[in-house]
C-alpha cells in the first residue's frame, strides 16, 4: 500500500566551522521554516558543524546543544529530521546522519562508508547498513559519496528501505562556473532511484568553504521512476518539497550474480584498439580490422578473431542483469574490467546505467542497443568514445584497461577498496 509523505530537502549555504556558533541559530531559523509544513526534512552533510574540519577537536558539546535543538523543532513541528553532523563515538569521529523521529526521540543513524578525500583525515569510516525504522517508514540512509557506491542503496532497499535519504556535500571543479558539475547530481542520484525503484531525497550545499571548497548545490526529489520532481538551483540557500508516494514499486534485481570462486577474468590485455559492431563477422571482417589497426571486433555474436591469451576480461550480459546494483559489482571484484551488455529491449535509462555502471565500477561497458541496431562504447568516466550508426557499422577505440586499474577516484578514495569495504559491510565482516 502506498503512502504520501510530504517531504522537503533545505540547501544549505556553506559555513566554516569557526563561524558555527554565528551561523547556526540562522540555519536553526531556516530548518524550522521548512520542517513547519513537512513530515520529512533533509539537512546537508555536516551541517554541525562544517564539513572542512582541520585539526582542532571540534567543540562535541556545542554539537550536542545544536541536536538537542533540532530535537526540539523535530517535536514541535512534527517532522522528521535527517541531519549530517560530525559525532564522536568512543572517541573515533564519524561523519553520521542523524534521523530524528518527530516526537524528538533518536530513530537511528547511519556512518559515511566510502570517505571521500580529506574528510578521511577526520572521520572513521561506518561498518554497518541498515535502514532506519521511523513514524514514516524505514528510511535508506547514506551520506554523499555512499551514493557513489551501488550496493550501498541497493543493500538498504532489499533490506527493506522504502526511500533513500541523502545528507551530501557534492563539490564541483569549477570546470564550467556556468554549471556547477557532480557526477552524483547530474546523473547517479536519479540512476539509484529507478535502479532501486524508491524515491530519493538528497540535501546538499552551495557556496564555498574556506575559498577551497565549492558546492554545486542542486539538492533534489527524485521520484522511484528516476524523474526529478524539484531541484534547487547551484547557488542560493533554498528549501524544496514535493510529496512523495512510498511503497508501491518493486527493484531491479537481477538473476544470479557471481560468487567468489564460481568465476574468474581472464588475463587481460594491457591497451589494444578493438572495434564494435552490430553485424557478425564475414569476408570483410579481416581488412577492416587491419584498416583500423584494430585486434579484434566485439559483436553481439562474441570475440572475431579470437585474441587467445590476450582475450578481454569481459563478462557478457543481457537486458535486465545491468539494472541490478550488484551484478556487475559482483564481477568487477572478480576481476572483469568490460561488460558487454546486449539490450532486446532499451528504454531512456539504458545509456544512463551503462554510464552509471562504467563510472562507478571503473569498467568499460558495450552496449549492443538492438532496438536501435546501433552499439556504443562507455569507459572508465563514463564517457561514451564510440558508437556506430546508420550505415557507420564499425567504430573503433583504444581500450585501456590500465585505466581500470587506475581505481583511485580522489587522494586516498579508492573504488577497490570502498567495494571490498562495502562488501564487508554487507556480510557483517570487520
Amino acid at each position: 500500500m502506498t503512502r504520501s509523505i510530504r517531504t522537503a530537502a533545505l540547501q544549505l549555504s556553506a559555513t566554516p566551522r569557526e563561524a558555527f556558533a554565528r551561523a547556526w541559530p540562522l540555519h536553526l531559523a531556516a530548518i524550522e521554516h521548512a520542517a513547519a509544513d513537512s513530515d520529512l526534512l533533509v539537512l546537508p552533510e555536516a551541517t554541525l558543524p562544517g564539513y572542512v574540519l582541520g585539526d582542532d577537536r571540534i567543540d562535541d558539546a556545542a554539537i550536542e546543544r545544536a541536536i538537542a535543538q533540532l530535537r526540539d523543532a523535530a517535536k514541535r513541528q512534527g517532522t522528521v529530521i535527517v541531519v549530517g553532523v560530525a559525532q564522536r563515538v568512543n572517541e573515533q569521529l564519524r561523519n553520521r546522519a542523524l534521523a530524528i523521529e518527530a516526537d524528538g526521540t533518536i530513530a537511528g543513524h547511519a556512518d559515511k562508508l566510502f570517505l571521500w578525500h580529506f574528510d578521511r583525515k577526520w572521520f572513521e569510516a561506518g561498518d554497518t547498513l541498515e535502514p532506519v525504522a521511523t513514524s514514516l517508514g524505514r528510511l535508506g540512509i547514506l551520506v554523499c559519496a555512499d551514493g557513489r557506491m551501488p550496493e550501498i542503496a541497493s543493500t538498504l532497499v532489499d533490506r527493506g528501505a522504502e526511500m533513500l535519504v541523502m545528507p551530501t556535500a557534492w563539490v564541483t571543479s569549477g570546470r564550467d562556473p556556468e554549471h556547477l558539475e557532480n557526477v552524483q547530481a547530474d546523473l547517479l542520484a536519479r540512476v539509484r532511484a529507478y535502479e532501486n525503484g524508491v524515491p530519493f531525497v538528497a540535501a546538499n550545499k552551495c557556496g564555498v568553504e574556506l575559498g577551497m571548497v565549492a558546492y554545486c548545490g542542486k539538492s533534489q526529489i527524485v521520484s522511484a521512476r528516476g524523474e526529478v520532481l524539484t531541484i534547487a538551483d547551484e547557488r542560493s540557500q533554498t528549501s524544496i518539497t514535493h510529496t512523495l508516494d512510498i511503497g508501491g514499486s518493486l527493484p531491479h534485481r537481477g538473476a544470479d550474480r557471481p560468487r567468489e570462486g564460481e568465476v574468474s577474468a581472464p588475463n587481460p590485455a594491457q591497451n589494444i584498439r578493438v572495434a564494435i559492431s552490430m553485424d557478425a563477422p564475414d569476408e570483410r571482417t579481416a581488412l577492416r580490422l587491419a584498416t583500423l589497426d584494430a585486434r579484434c571486433v566485439l559483436s553481439p555474436q562474441g570475440y572475431e578473431p579470437a585474441l587467445g591469451s590476450a582475450e578481454l576480461p569481459t563478462v557478457r550480459c543481457s537486458d535486465l542483469e545491468p539494472l541490478d546494483p550488484g551484478y556487475l559489482a559482483g564481477y568487477r571484484r572478480l576481476g572483469y574490467r568490460v561488460a558487454a551488455w546486449d539490450v532486446v529491449h532499451a528504454t531512456a535509462w539504458t545509456q544512463s546505467v551503462a554510464r552509471a555502471r562504467a563510472l562507478e565500477l571503473r569498467i568499460y561497458v558495450i552496449v549492443f542497443d538492438r532496438q536501435a541496431d546501433r552499439v556504443y562504447a562507455v569507459d572508465p568516466d563514463g564517457a561514451i568514445v564510440a558508437g556506430t550508426f546508420g550505415d557507420y557499422r564499425m567504430a573503433s577505440f583504444s581500450l585501456d584497461l590500465r585505466r581500470t586499474m587506475e581505481t583511485s577516484v580522489a587522494p586516498g578514495t579508492d573504488i577497490g577498496e570502498g567495494l571490498e569495504r562495502v562488501q564487508a559491510a554487507i556480510f557483517g565482516v570487520s
